[in-house]
């Protein structure tokens, strides 16, 4: 047989490193994938609240830092307490040019309501933050603990009602995790927004309230109510004086205090849809991770007492797939689940 002639044989590699460099080309390319257009923020909220607060901040630090070639709009669809919003993500299949800013509302929404989405039908991005929750009180309150608290709740129900932000939110959720784990029958109350259900209480209209930390700070300050403890295993971070005598470092936990639930939390978090490529979710993960490093991000957290928490990836998966399961159980018992 005949041995193939030189100057083939220098076609041939030339023509194979030529494809090796094509095909490192084309990887090196997906792993550096960046928007080729406008990026639309949309909040799974109305304007003015936390979220829209938090979409709008995440937009001006990524303007004002560089962060990004593409420029962003916030676009807010909050109707069904953000289901609009998730929808529209959905049916953006494989569109990486969009990502929605919202809660643990992304997943927990379609368990009490036929919406057209699943969580599962996006893709998770992180939680930049987590809001802790506080058991508050009127100033007035004669107990020193929580334990008396829940003790006299206990004994007296109809004496000691709860209060909170809307129906089937977490506010309403966390109280029944209270009856569940304390034994208690807290009737709950549900208002308009955290700083409405803050109003009541200082008014004395109810006995207490499970809310975030910024949303009774006014009340706390003015003397009208008090923070009896926070549903966290540690305590929180912020020692910097808020009161004219107390941090949010001085809230003692709930566990220390002798209630069983040691903690309740609540996501800040970004989905983007589904059928995108890692390389696009990566992108944003990178993104949101150097948002999230700047001193007007750090400032936001410290103003709000919310939780410096990042989680991306496997861990970002893990929280949702832990926090779907306990509101399950959760719902199930109180029948909200749909059919």
């Amino acid at each position: 047989m005949l041995n193939p002639p030189r100057n083939f044989l220098r076609l041939g590699a030339l023509c194979a490193g030529l494809a090796a460099a094509l095909l490192s080309f084309q990887t090196m390319a997906a792993d550096t994938w960046k928007p080729a257009k406008n990026v639309e923020i949309i909040v799974a909220a109305g304007p003015g609240g936390g979220t829209d607060q938090l979409a709008r901040l995440i937009q001006s630090i990524i303007t004002k830092h560089k962060l990004m070639d593409a420029n962003t709009v916030v676009v807010n669809k909050g109707g069904g307490n953000g289901a609009e919003g998730f929808l529209d993500v959905k049916l953006a299949k494989g569109d990486p040019h969009k990502i929605i800013v919202g809660t643990n509302n992304a997943y927990l929404l379609p368990m009490v309501a036929k919406l057209g989405y699943k969580w599962t039908d996006l893709t998770p991005v992180a939680s930049v933050a987590q809001d802790d929750f506080i058991l508050w009180v009127t100033a007035n309150n004669p107990f020193k603990t929580a334990k008396e608290y829940i003790d006299a709740a206990r004994k007296d129900p109809s004496k000691y009602i709860m209060g909170g932000s809307q129906s089937k939110d977490v506010d309403q959720t966390l109280t029944m995790l209270i009856n569940k784990n304390e034994g208690t029958k807290f009737t709950y109350v549900p208002f308009k927004s955290g700083g409405e259900a803050s109003t009541q209480l200082a008014g004395g209209h109810i006995a207490s309230n499970t809310n975030n930390p910024s949303e009774s700070l006014s009340q706390w300050r003015a003397g009208q109510v008090r923070p009896m403890c926070v549903f966290s295993k540690e305590p929180m971070v912020y020692t910097k004086k808020v009161t004219d005598t107390q941090a949010w470092s001085d809230v003692p936990t709930c566990v220390s205090q002798g209630m069983k639930i040691s903690e309740f939390r609540f996501p800040r978090t970004v989905f983007m849809p589904g059928g995108v490529t890692d390389a696009q979710r990566q992108f944003y993960v990178d993104l949101l991770k150097k948002v999230t490093d700047t001193p007007e991000f750090k400032e936001y957290l410290e103003r709000g007492a919310l939780v410096p928490s990042f989680l991306s990836g496997d861990a970002f998966k893990q929280y949702i797939e832990h926090d779907y399961r306990q509101s399950q159980e959760i719902f199930k018992a109180a029948g909200w689940l749909r059919d």
